[in-house]
């Protein structure tokens, strides 16, 4: 469903004045601010009204998520005649594209895929015949800024500056909506995404090719799988020292329930050690799964067992379990109490993996090309225009 003019739906309560918009020819004598009589997208009006509609009509608003609303023993002919009589709606009946998304139902569950979002970026940059790629960056392949060139290489580096720099912007841009579908790119675009104001030669030559590498399955999509049970799982690992430029980890945290949520950022600090890295990567994982089960808790009927956290550092682990402080540990004592309550609570269940097993390698290093595809086999991506023969 959707409504017509959302914005314009809203109710004004108070006087709004606008700035004119550019290019508006104003007699002489006139302010430049304009009365508004109707409301306008930015006041968000709509939003207000809408939340004040829910609330009247019995529906409960999560205190996890703001835009969720629920309630209990309702089914969507209800919803869709509440809707109906509050606003001015338009049926387009079942979901199936939305915002360069696709939604295709198969046995396992619901499958969204970006393929005509792809193949109009293959069309528009011209690399609809390009050779194929099977890797995105070599293992030892660096990438970094011109100022560190400049500075720590003393100007050796012969790579030369992209001048095209709105051509690349726009190309990165493309691929960072492409990562909600593909997983196995978000490293690689993520690191490019830093070089968007002075971007090299190498740069662009990498982003093409992503777009390679994408064209030889451009239907790959994630999997909504159909669950009789809600359960949270969740690894993370960061990548300790692997950034030239900063030397801050780049941590990543996958949690897999009815659906996969990804989170991947620097952490604000340089950490002294891999250890450090990984239990500050755990607490800030854990913040991530209270949130969840928070939100969970509202909309299942399940009760929640506790979250499984897979990591692959045994001396982490032994940190979480025993939090004994030492010189190398004392610094952050303050994340081993706030995990080490958690894990009294049973909120989390801390387990160790093999690192040829832990998936999140997959977005925070560049691999091998039979990891890299091993990795991949385990997440759930699907592809329902080329099925497995």
């Amino acid at each position: 469903m959707d409504a017509y003019n959302t914005f314009l739906q809203g109710d004004l309560y108070e006087k709004v004045y606008m700035d004119l918009p550019d290019g508006f020819c104003k007699k002489r004598g006139e302010s430049g601010v304009s009365f508004t009589h109707i409301s306008l997208y930015a006041s968000c009006q709509w939003n207000l009204k809408l939340i004040e509609a829910l609330l009247q009509g019995g529906y409960e608003q999560s205190q996890y998520e703001y835009s969720l609303f629920t309630k209990r023993h309702d089914d969507d002919n209800r919803v869709q005649k509440f809707l109906h009589q509050n606003f001015k709606m338009k049926d387009f009946g079942e979901l199936k594209y939305f915002l360069g998304i696709k939604f295709m139902c198969s046995s396992e569950g619901v499958v969204l895929n970006q393929r005509k979002y792809v193949l109009e970026l293959l069309q528009g940059i011209g690399l609809e015949d390009a050779r194929l790629v099977s890797m995105l960056l070599e293992q030892n392949q660096r990438l970094t800024f011109v100022e560190y060139d400049e500075f720590i290489l003393g100007g050796c580096n012969d790579d030369e500056l992209y001048l095209d720099v709105s051509k690349y912007q726009r190309l990165i841009g493309r691929l960072l909506y492409l990562t909600n579908m593909w997983p196995d790119i978000s490293y690689t675009v993520q690191h490019l995404s830093q070089f968007m104001h002075k971007p090299k030669k190498s740069h662009f030559d990498a982003a093409i090719k992503i777009v390679r590498y994408i064209k030889k399955d451009p239907g790959q999509g994630v999997l909504l799988a159909t669950s009789t049970k809600l359960q949270i799982v969740a690894y993370c690992d960061p990548n300790w020292g692997t950034c030239p430029m900063t030397r801050k980890v780049l941590h990543q945290t996958w949690r897999f329930a009815y659906f996969v949520e990804v989170k991947k950022k620097k952490q604000n600090t340089v950490s002294l050690s891999s250890a450090e890295a990984e239990y500050r990567n755990i607490a800030l994982t854990i913040v991530e799964i209270i949130w969840l089960s928070g939100l969970f808790g509202k909309v299942s009927l399940d009760k929640l067992e506790p979250t499984t956290l897979f990591c692959d550092s045994q001396a982490t682990l032994q940190i979480a379990a025993n939090p004994v402080f030492h010189e190398r540990t004392k610094h952050i004592e303050i994340d081993c109490h706030f995990v080490l309550e958690k894990n009294k609570r049973q909120l989390v269940k801390t387990q160790h993996i093999c690192t040829s097993e832990q998936i999140v390698d997959l977005m925070t290093k560049a691999l091998g090309v039979h990891q890299h595809e091993y990795l991949l086999s385990k997440l759930r991506v699907k592809d329902l225009y080329h099925p497995p023969t």
